[in-house]
Parts: C-alpha cells; sequence; structure tokens
C-alpha cells in the first residue's frame, strides 16, 4: 500500500490547476454569533463539477502515461466522484465507465452522462456496486480510480485543505464529512505536514456512523447499506483512508437525520449558497457540540453542491 506524502499533494496541485477552481472561503456573522466560534466555510460546492472530488479525480485522470490513458478510466460511486472523473476524463478526451447505484440521485446521473461518462446501475450496497463493477472493469480493461482508497485521489483532495490554510491562517480546528474518508485522509496529510496543530475532526450521519464506530473500536468495521439523507456518506473507510484517520483525527461527531437536514436548510437560508446533505453533516455536528468549537477558529469544508431540486429532503413526505 503506496501512502502519499506532501510532495505529492503538491506535484498534484500543479497538475490539477487548470482543470480546478481555487474555491472561496465564506464566512456568516450569524451561524458564529449560533455556534459561538468563528467559522470559515471553504465552498468546494463552487468547485469545477460541483464538488471537491475532482481534485482527485483530475489528478489521477492528468497523471496518467500516454501509454495508459487510451484505455480511459472507471470506478464506482453514488455521485460526485461519479460525475468529477466523468468531468476530468472528458477534458483529457478518454472514456470514462461509472457503476452507480440505482437510488444515485438523478441529477447525479444527468450531470455524468452530460460529462460524457457511462452509467452501470448496481443494487445500492457495497457488495453489489463491487460486483457490478469486476464486470464493467472486465469489460474495458480502464484503470479503475477509486473513489477514495487511492493515492492519487487523497493527493488530489489535500489540495483543498492546502489552499484553505493559506486562505485563512491562524485556525484552531478543521472539520469535514467523513464517508469514505478521502476528503478526511487528505485533510490530514496536509494539517500534518503543514499545520501539525491545527485539530481535524470528522462528521458523520448518525445512521451511517461506521467511521465512528472504527474510530472507537480501533480497527474498520463497514457497513454495507446504510440509509441516510447524506448519500454521499454511505461507503465505508477502507485500508489507505484508515491508515490517516486512525493517525491524524480528533475526534468523529455524529449528527441525526433532522439535525443534518436543519442545518442544511440553514446554511441554504442564511448563506444563501446550495448545499447537499453531505455537506451540512460539519455544522449539524458544530450546533449538537458547541463546547468542542466555542471561541475557536474553525475551518468547515463544503464538500459539494450537487442537489436533486425536485427533492429538497425538507419537502419529502
Amino acid at each position: 500500500m503506496y501512502i502519499p506524502t506532501f510532495e505529492d499533494v503538491l506535484a498534484a496541485h500543479a497538475r490539477i490547476e487548470p482543470y480546478i477552481h481555487r474555491t472561496p472561503v465564506l464566512t456568516s456573522s450569524y451561524l458564529n454569533a449560533l455556534t459561538g466560534a468563528e467559522l470559515f466555510f471553504k465552498c468546494e460546492n463552487f468547485q469545477k463539477a460541483g464538488a471537491f472530488k475532482v481534485r482527485g479525480a483530475s489528478n489521477a485522470v492528468f497523471g496518467l502515461s500516454a501509454a495508459e490513458a487510451p484505455r480511459g478510466v472507471a470506478t464506482h460511486s453514488s455521485g460526485n466522484h461519479a460525475l468529477s472523473l466523468s468531468y476530468a476524463a472528458g477534458r483529457r478526451g478518454i472514456p470514462c465507465a461509472v457503476v452507480m447505484p440505482r437510488t444515485a440521485p438523478q441529477a447525479k446521473k444527468d450531470a455524468v452522462r452530460g460529462y460524457g461518462g457511462t452509467i452501470t446501475e448496481c443494487e445500492p450496497s457495497t457488495t453489489s456496486r463491487e460486483f457490478v463493477f469486476a464486470q464493467v472493469q472486465a469489460a474495458t480493461g480502464a484503470d479503475f480510480v477509486h473513489p477514495y482508497n487511492d493515492p492519487r485521489v487523497i493527493a488530489g483532495q489535500a489540495t483543498c485543505s492546502r489552499e484553505l490554510m493559506e486562505q485563512v491562517p491562524g485556525l484552531d480546528q478543521v472539520i469535514a464529512p467523513i464517508g469514505g474518508g478521502g476528503m478526511i485522509s487528505g485533510t490530514c496529510l496536509t494539517l500534518s505536514n503543514i499545520a501539525p496543530g491545527v485539530a481535524i475532526y470528522a462528521a458523520e450521519p448518525e445512521q451511517a456512523d461506521d467511521a465512528a464506530r472504527s474510530f472507537r473500536a480501533g480497527h474498520i468495521i463497514a457497513d454495507d447499506a446504510p440509509n441516510t439523507v447524506a448519500d454521499g456518506l454511505k461507503v465505508p473507510l477502507k485500508d489507505l483512508t484508515w491508515h490517516f484517520v486512525q493517525r491524524h483525527v480528533t475526534d468523529i461527531l455524529t449528527a441525526s437525520e433532522q439535525e443534518i437536514i436543519d442545518a442544511m436548510r440553514l446554511t441554504w437560508a442564511r448563506m444563501k449558497i446550495v448545499i447537499e446533505p453531505s455537506c451540512a453533516v460539519p455544522l449539524a455536528t458544530i450546533l449538537k457540540n458547541p463546547d468542542v468549537f466555542r471561541g475557536r477558529r474553525v475551518g468547515v469544508i463544503i464538500t459539494g453542491g450537487n442537489v436533486d431540486l425536485d427533492k429538497l429532503p425538507w419537502m419529502q413526505g
């Protein structure tokens, strides 16, 4: 297992710079007053393809050799990695094959196809996803770009926190959502090298809390098919992301479904920005655990904004 280094992060940032945005950091005096913390939101919802995952996907795609590239890339993903990899592959002019759960948001499926990716659907479980993907990869011979358990992807995601530390000096804490752990691993990789005194928190849905349980147990616990409104956080940790989580994360905090929905709606209402449910989990956990964050300067990574506008969670029922 190759563990990416900070040199890999610097190389990734140089490689992907033409294909990504340096996303803004926004603040909200209302949310600062509500939480008692100074919150700095790194807005990857304004990123190319609408999510941070375009960083890791672009690093993998543009890191392929001239001999490897024509076979294309393939992955399995509930949405943002799929559309990000399709975006990057389209920029390089190579094929992209994606396995997605049939229950993935239609907006994300439409985006994959819009960027030129081809979709094979599977059942909404890790078992089905990996079984169907093995068939697709065998048929295409494409390079497998794992959504998060890939050193190229983690090095790419690490560029987000590198930008954040340049944009907001003097942070005390950084918090980001955790599903498979790609963003958190990248955050750990960057901060352990350039700002080791900054505490790293991960935020997870109560109904998909396998990372939190893994963190407490000291080994990976994987749920096969958790059910949560935060569709981007349903996947389990793997060996590479676990390497970073167990070494560098201070704590993993959880929020209920209603707390996540409330935080998402609050962000829309107060900050006037579109974020998806997965991105609301950090704010939900900050609101739930005020003593952890009060009086601190906190970097909050908003991971994406690819929302199915016909199925907003507060409109269900």
